[in-house]
């Protein structure tokens, strides 16, 4: 038995006391700016809580400015685990949860837990199962019919949801291929200019 088969991540609230030695080294390494550098790194340290659920992931912390984060497992679209040298030495990770918000820096940055890997599995886990399940459809729902008359619904169920949106995006744009050269040829014909 393994200790990824005991991982419980729901039990996860504060970083482990391992964080805050990790931020007083940050800190030291700045020299005379130890104190400046500390303090917030302390207030984080404090404040900072995880909470892991059925449908996502929730961070907070700061004392004047408190801020709070919540991802869904289905928005999450890349993790990364990364370690310095310190943070190795000190077993500690920093995993980064990002979204196709468009911003270049991740939505969340997990810290201070010393079961990283576990942690990381359990996400992309708890993200692949989110993508894979279907999203429930309202009762009494509109029928869209595209151009040719076909369900469109029936049609994304005969196919991968991907592959539906890209046929569905074919037909649209071959649609107005095809009146866009009715159009010119219908100009030409009339001689108007082309």
């Amino acid at each position: 038995m393994n200790s990824s088969e005991n991982f419980d991540p729901t039990a996860i609230e504060r970083p482990d006391p391992a964080l805050f030695r990790y931020y007083l080294w940050i800190s030291l390494l700045t020299g005379p700016l130890t104190p400046l550098v500390l303090m917030p790194l302390w207030f984080r340290y404090l404040t900072l809580r995880y909470k892991f659920d059925e449908s996502g992931v929730s961070m907070r912390w700061g004392i004047l400015f408190r801020k709070e984060v919540y991802l869904t497992y289905r928005r999450i679209q890349d993790i990364h685990l990364t370690r310095n040298l310190l943070q190795r030495w000190m077993g500690l990770a920093k995993i980064s949860l990002q979204t196709a918000s468009g911003n270049s820096q991740a939505e969340m940055a997990v810290e201070g837990v010393l079961q990283a890997d576990e942690l990381r599995d359990y996400l992309y886990s708890r993200m692949r199962g989110a993508k894979s399940e279907p999203i429930a459809q309202p009762t009494g729902a509109v029928t869209l019919v595209d151009a040719a008359g076909q369900d469109v619904a029936a049609t994304a169920n005969e196919q991968s949801s991907g592959q539906a949106a890209n046929d569905r995006a074919t037909r649209a744009l071959e649609e107005i291929r095809d009146a866009l050269q009715r159009l010119v040829s219908a100009q030409r014909s009339s001689g108007g200019a082309p």
